[in-house]
């Protein structure tokens, strides 16, 4: 099974850490299209949260194309990773950059240094497997 850590101080929603979560897992290759994700009940007993907590994060996840729910089945992730339009993908990008440096002005972080780490974390996902796309 897969390891999910929750931070109940984190500010973060439950169900929004969980999303990320397995996100990471989609983009790293430790789940792969097709893979079943573990059902509502066996992950909220697991993480002691309220099932309805999994079913937000499940749907959420299923909306945005990352995974598909068949009824009486359970959850797998997508045959193939939803396409962000370019400009959302900037728009998302921009967002996530900007927090990024929010946060490593706060802790005294040098800029080369908070590049590196993202420079790592794109490492630690390996290469993408796709192209860079010119779709608007």
């Amino acid at each position: 099974m897969l390891h999910f850590q929750l931070n109940v101080h984190s500010g973060v929603p439950v169900y929004r850490q969980l999303m990320d979560q397995i996100r990471h897992y989609v983009a790293a290759g430790a789940l792969a299209a097709g893979d079943a994700l573990p059902s509502i009940r066996e992950l909220a007993r697991v993480l002691a949260v309220n099932p309805t907590t999994i079913v937000k994060a499940y749907g959420e996840l299923a909306h945005e194309g990352v995974i598909v729910i068949r009824h009486g089945r359970g959850a797998f992730v997508a045959e193939s990773q939803p396409a962000w339009p370019q400009a959302r993908r900037r728009e998302r990008l921009r967002a996530l950059a900007s927090q990024l440096a929010v946060e490593a002005r706060q802790m005294g972080a040098s800029d080369p240094e908070a590049l590196d780490a993202l420079r790592r974390a794109l490492e630690s996902l390996g290469r993408s497997n796709h192209p860079p796309t010119s779709d608007s």
